[in-house]
C-alpha cells in the first residue's frame, strides 16, 4: 500500500496525509469543503480512486454511506477501502452493505487526531476491526498503520463502540457540561486535580466540531453511558447532603476504589526487584543509625572543646567529596548532593539532642 487516496481532507485527513507523505507514501485527496495542496489534489473522483492501493474515507459519519456508494463503481478487488470514523458499528454495516464480499473493506479508528500528531505524542494507536470476508485486507491495513508508527488494536465494532461510549463520548459530554456550567479556564492556583480536567477540556476544544455530534448520535451506547453518569452524579450529590457519616463512608469508598494496584502481582520479576530494594533500604536505615551514633559522639567532642553547632567549611568539603564519589561510580552528582544535604540536616538535629553541632 504505497498509493493512498483520501476522500475527505479536513483537519484529520490533512494531518494524516502529511504523516503519510513523511513516511514516503504517495497521497492524493479530494474534498469540496476543505483546501487540498496542489501536489496532492486529484483532478476527479475517478482519478482519485483508480490510482490508489488504499482508499481512505475521511468524511463525517453521517456522509459515509453516500461516500461508499460514490467510490464503489470505480473500485477493483485489488484495492482496499477503510473508514477512519470514531464510531464503528454504523460504518461497518454500511461498508458490508455497499462493498460486501467482492470489494475489500476494513473498519478502522485511528485513536489520534491533528493535535496528537502536531505534538508528536507517542505511542499512536489505531483500532482495526476484524472482517471475516476480507482477512487479507485486515492484514494489509494492520501493516499500513504499523508502517506509520501505530500500535494496532483489533476489536470488533460492537466492543469498540461500547468502550468509546464510556471514554471518548463521556469525555466530550463532561467537557461540554463543564463549559456550560461556567467552569473557569486553568488558573495559576488551580490544584493538580483540576489541571488534568482543564487539559481534557482543551483536547476536546481541539477536535473538530462535528465530532461531538458524531460520538453521541452515531454511537448506540452513548446515551446509556450518559444516563449512567448522570444517575451516578445525582446519587453523589444526594449523599453529600445526607450528613457527615455518609460523607465519611463515601470518602472511604473512594479511597478504596482509587487505591493504586500492586503491579508486583502481575510481574514476578518486579516483585523480586522490589523485595531487593526493600533490603537495600533497610541497610540504608541501618547505616543512618550508625551515622546518628557517630554524630552524637561528634557533638560530645565539640562540646568538650567549646566548638559551635555549625561547621560550614567542613560541610562544604564533605559535600564536594561526596559529589566526587558519586561521579566516580556514575551517579548524578547533583542528586547525591541533595541527599547529603538532607543527611547533614538529620545529623544536626541528632547532635542538638544533647548539645548541638555538625559532623
Amino acid at each position: 500500500m504505497n498509493r493512498i487516496s483520501f476522500l475527505g481532507y479536513g483537519r484529520f485527513g490533512a494531518a494524516l496525509g502529511e504523516r503519510l507523505r513523511e513516511a514516503g507514501l504517495s497521497v492524493l485527496a479530494m474534498d469540496p469543503h476543505a483546501p487540498v495542496p496542489d501536489e496532492a489534489r486529484a483532478p476527479s473522483l475517478a482519478d482519485l480512486v483508480s490510482s490508489a492501493d488504499l482508499v481512505v474515507i475521511a468524511v463525517p459519519i453521517t456522509q459515509m454511506r453516500a461516500a461508499f456508494e460514490a467510490v464503489k463503481p470505480m473500485l477493483s478487488p485489488a484495492q482496499t477501502v477503510i473508514d477512519v470514523g470514531s464510531v464503528k458499528i454504523g460504518p461497518a454495516r454500511h461498508m458490508s452493505a455497499v462493498f460486501g464480499e467482492h470489494l475489500p473493506w476494513v473498519a478502522t479508528h485511528p485513536l489520534f487526531g491533528p493535535a496528537s500528531l502536531a505534538r508528536g505524542e507517542r505511542p499512536l494507536r489505531a483500532v482495526v476491526c476484524p472482517n471475516p470476508f476480507h482477512p487479507d485486507a485486515v492484514s494489509r491495513v494492520t501493516a499500513f498503520f504499523e508502517r506509520i508508527g501505530c500500535e494496532v488494536i483489533h476489536s470488533d465494532p460492537d466492543d469498540h463502540d461500547r468502550a468509546m461510549a464510556y471514554t471518548h463520548a463521556l469525555a466530550f459530554f463532561i467537557a461540554k457540561g463543564l463549559l456550560d456550567a461556567g467552569t473557569p479556564p486553568l488558573l495559576p492556583f488551580a490544584p493538580p486535580s483540576f489541571q488534568a480536567i482543564a487539559r481534557t477540556i482543551e483536547l476536546v476544544r481541539a477536535d473538530a466540531g462535528h465530532l461531538f455530534e458524531a460520538v453521541h448520535r452515531e454511537n448506540p451506547y452513548a446515551a446509556e453511558a450518559r444516563r449512567r453518569l448522570i444517575d451516578a452524579l445525582a446519587a453523589v450529590d444526594r449523599d453529600l447532603g445526607a450528613g457527615p457519616a455518609t460523607i465519611r463512608a463515601m470518602a472511604a469508598e473512594l479511597a478504596a476504589a482509587l487505591a493504586i494496584p500492586d503491579l508486583g502481582d502481575r510481574s514476578p520479576e518486579l516483585r523480586e526487584t522490589r523485595e531487593l530494594i526493600d533490603e537495600v533500604d533497610q541497610e540504608i536505615i541501618g547505616l543512618l543509625a550508625r551515622r546518628a551514633e557517630l554524630a552524637r559522639r561528634a557533638a560530645q567532642a565539640k562540646a568538650e572543646i567549646g566548638h559551635g553547632v555549625r561547621d560550614p567549611e567542613r560541610e562544604a568539603r564533605l559535600r564536594e567529596q561526596r559529589r566526587a564519589w558519586a561521579m566516580e561510580v556514575g551517579l548524578d552528582a547533583g542528586s547525591i548532593d541533595e541527599i547529603f544535604q538532607a543527611i547533614l540536616g538529620f545529623s544536626r538535629r541528632v547532635q542538638e539532642e544533647p548539645r548541638g553541632g555538625t559532623l
